[in-house]
């Protein structure tokens, strides 16, 4: 992946993916095609969906966080990672294209355009992590990287992607690539992602959490709302196929609205 840019960067804007490029979780959007293709059973989906929901609506704090990573490890344990990719790869303009903000993307191409290195930094794994970047221009990705043993995922993480860790890769790439930290910038829904926040000399909170809009408000960092989520708007138009999936994933989350709104009458009836 490469910038405009033909001189060599001066800087780095590392940016987190989910509900700071794209509109949701990257790692929960693939959860129809995974199921279509037989890797993930309906009920499985459903809880796919609920975990969306969580993200949506709580943030993504470190206790959500690790509810999808357990989940999400736990339903990938044995897939074949070639399978993985490929639908990734067919499904790609399909499934992400719609949720990308065009802020985003805009904010993307102004760094680039000032001679700006732009990375990708997130959770997710970089199997949907590494195309998505790609698609949305950026220069580079650090992602979760599973085990794999014999073309197949263990269910181990090698390298979690996520709170400090995303500070030491801003770190290490800052140091490698020459760099001065106080130069560089970064973007964030999420308080989980302070460490990287902190660490760099532009901070900005993107679309934030309760808790990060707190930290970022005390700070005086500046605070962006994106709300687009279209991509590419001068040349793209979401087709009918692109509308239904959007619907089928709205239709998903709203079913676990349900399911969480049927646990908690059920826990109010109890007491």
């Amino acid at each position: 992946m490469s910038g405009p840019s033909a001189q060599p960067p001066t800087a780095a804007a590392f940016f987190d993916l989910d509900k700071t490029i794209i509109a949701g979780s990257s790692a929960l959007a693939f959860s129809r095609p995974f199921r279509r293709q037989g890797l993930i059973s309906r009920r499985a989906a459903l809880r796919s969906g609920y975990a969306q929901l969580l993200l949506m609506l709580a943030g993504a704090d470190a206790d959500t966080m690790d509810l999808l990573r357990r989940r999400i490890t736990a339903l990938c344990t044995g897939w074949e990672v070639a399978q993985v990719r490929a639908i990734v790869a067919e499904t790609l303009h399909e499934i992400v294209e719609p949720l990308v903000y065009a802020e985003a993307t805009e904010l993307i191409a102004e760094h680039q355009a000032a001679g700006e290195e732009v990375v990708v930094l997130s959770a997710s794994g970089l199997e949907v992590v590494e195309p998505i970047a790609a698609l949305v221009g950026a220069d580079r990705c650090l992602a979760t990287r599973m085990g794999i043993r014999s073309g197949r995922y263990t269910g181990e993480i090698e390298y979690y992607c996520y709170g400090e860790y995303k500070a030491a890769a801003a770190r290490d790439i800052a140091e490698q690539r020459g760099y001065r930290l106080a130069d560089c910038r970064a973007y964030s829904d999420s308080i989980t992602d302070l460490p990287l926040l902190e660490v760099v000399g532009h901070p900005t909170a993107v679309n934030p959490d309760r808790a990060l809009r707190r930290e970022a408000e005390l700070r005086g960092w500046p605070i962006l709302t994106f709300a687009d989520p279209v991509i590419l708007r001068s040349r793209f138009q979401a087709p009918p196929a692109t509308a239904a999936v959007a619907a089928g994933l709205g239709a998903v989350a709203l079913l676990g609205a349900g399911l969480a709104g049927h646990r908690l009458r059920r826990r109010r009836r109890r007491s």
